[in-house]
């Protein structure tokens, strides 16, 4: 019987100087740090094969990125094919940006349209990849004989962020207190999954923890943080010790938030008198779904779980582009183009105003949303050559749990599909295992908003569907052989 070997580190991404933080159009360079960002690195080997989970604190994960942290551990870790490394997003909108530009990835980094004083987001990449290589490594070496349970329990964390009014038009968040509101848009899932390990002496050393919600509860803040999952963490260690290793997965989520669109009142009148803020408020609900977890499978830990790590490169169709998208956009396009040179007018006539607090957000806001725009009209001219939007996925069984990635902000719909068809007893959908951008689901199409327009998505509900079945086929043959 081969033996599952276990290693786990955490790694420091916090940068040292002002970077520019991602999650919003309008540019905002760090101004401190509420919290440290973080990489937490699992190493699963039971010699035949093995993998490499990573998570992040960031808003996702750049190819660039991912491919030089790849690179790196080729020679840092000889016995590691890299190809086995997973690396995901906690989706935080107070992280540092990793985002390079690419033709596909409507939500890419172009630059802020000013200079500003941050750390080139190159540069900041540099600096996190050897970090992140390093936290691999670590991991990697530190195997050593150990054993995995998994559970389930459920927390209340991600709502779904649209509504729709009378006409079916959807909104992401907004004013619902209004003679037009209708319904919410779709389902929710508060499930949270829970992997442990512990130590062949049976001491619990880590656990992973999978929330269908991205850690964005202070959004809009200009201090690096990695959101909830900074009081996730501390509140779990103070329950379950010091040492414990944390590593945050995000489900499908592209739907969910954890802002709430009503009973706003209410909500903060109970966290009034519970005395916690919201962050604590959701660290507590986690915690204390992952503590009723670790009580019911206390005697599920096994050492010699069957491990089959596939990956696939899919190549999904991207959304098929209208005239009239191509149009909507570049009108929109143009209106921003004419903001940003009136914007950047200002600055060149009153440079003065470069002195007041945060001077860029006007113009680096309009720059951005120009250039989100423009990646639409780029996008109808190049589909009249047929083209596709290449994914890399990953499928992991470890015992009867399955692992799926995806490199999306992925709308609920497909993962409630995949988990519905999936033949492992429980399955753990990990969003934002690459660049992202929104899948939205039909329903969100049809009705419209930020999230489900040509703008939001490269790839729709069909590619969401397909990418949804080929998932679930993958798990089948996984289990097909024993």
């Amino acid at each position: 019987m081969v033996h599952l070997r276990i290693g786990w580190a955490e790694g420091d991404l916090t940068p040292e100087g002002p970077v520019l933080i991602a999650g919003q159009f309008y540019a905002r360079v760090s101004e401190g740090i509420a919290d440290p960002i973080t990489a937490t690195a699992l190493a699963l080997d039971v010699g035949s094969d093995h993998a490499v989970m990573v998570s992040c604190d960031f808003v996702c994960i750049a190819d660039a990125l991912r491919d030089a942290v790849r690179s790196r551990v080729a020679t840092l870790c000889p016995g590691l094919d890299p190809m086995k490394i997973i690396l995901n997003a906690t989706h935080t909108h107070t992280g540092p940006e990793v985002r390079t530009p690419t033709l596909k990835s409507s939500l890419a980094s172009k630059g802020a349209g000013v200079d500003l004083d941050a750390m080139p987001v190159e540069e900041y990449v540099e600096f996190a990849v050897e970090r992140i290589a390093g936290t691999i490594a670590d991991a990697w070496t530190s195997r050593l004989p150990g054993e995995v349970a998994f559970g389930q329990d459920y927390a209340v964390v991600g709502r779904n962020r649209r509504w729709v009014d009378r006409d079916g038009a959807s909104t992401m968040y907004g004013n619902t207190d209004t003679p037009e509101f209708c319904n919410i848009e779709g389902y929710e899932d508060h499930s949270v999954g829970v992997l442990a390990t512990r130590n062949h002496g049976g001491i619990l050393t880590g656990v992973i923890v999978n929330v269908p919600c991205p850690s964005q509860v202070s959004e809009h803040s200009f201090l690096l943080s990695a959101d909830y999952w900074c009081e996730t963490r501390e509140e779990l260690r103070r329950r379950l010790g010091d040492d414990i290793y944390v590593l945050a997965q995000s489900s499908a989520a592209g739907d969910q938030s954890p802002h709430l669109l009503f009973g706003k009142r209410a909500e903060e009148r109970m966290l009034s008198l519970s005395g916690r803020a919201p962050r604590q408020e959701i660290a507590h609900r986690i915690a204390n779904a992952v503590e009723r977890t670790l009580g019911c499978i206390g005697s599920e830990f096994n050492s010699a779980p069957v491990l089959k790590h596939h990956i696939e490169r899919v190549e999904l169709p991207m959304t098929v582009l209208t005239e009239s998208d191509s149009q909507t956009a570049k009108d929109e396009a143009e209106r921003l183009h004419d903001q940003v040179r009136r914007e950047k007018l200002k600055l060149e006539t009153t440079p003065e105003s470069r002195q007041q607090k945060r001077w860029y957000l006007p113009v680096t806001d309009a720059y951005r949303r120009m250039n989100w725009y423009r990646a639409v009209v780029e996008r109808f001219e190049t589909q009249k050559h047929p083209s596709t939007f290449p994914v890399e996925i990953h499928v992991l069984r470890l015992g009867e749990v399955a692992f799926a990635t995806n490199p999306f902000e992925y709308y609920l719909d497909f993962g409630i599909y995949i988990k519905a068809r999936s033949k492992a007893i429980q399955t753990f959908l990990v969003q934002l295992a690459g660049q992202g951008t929104y899948v939205p689901s039909r329903r969100s199409v049809s009705g419209g908003g930020y999230g489900a327009i040509p703008a939001s998505n490269p790839v729709g509900p069909e590619g969401g569907r397909q990418l949804a079945e080929i998932t679930t086929a993958i798990i089948e043959d996984l289990w097909s052989v024993e």
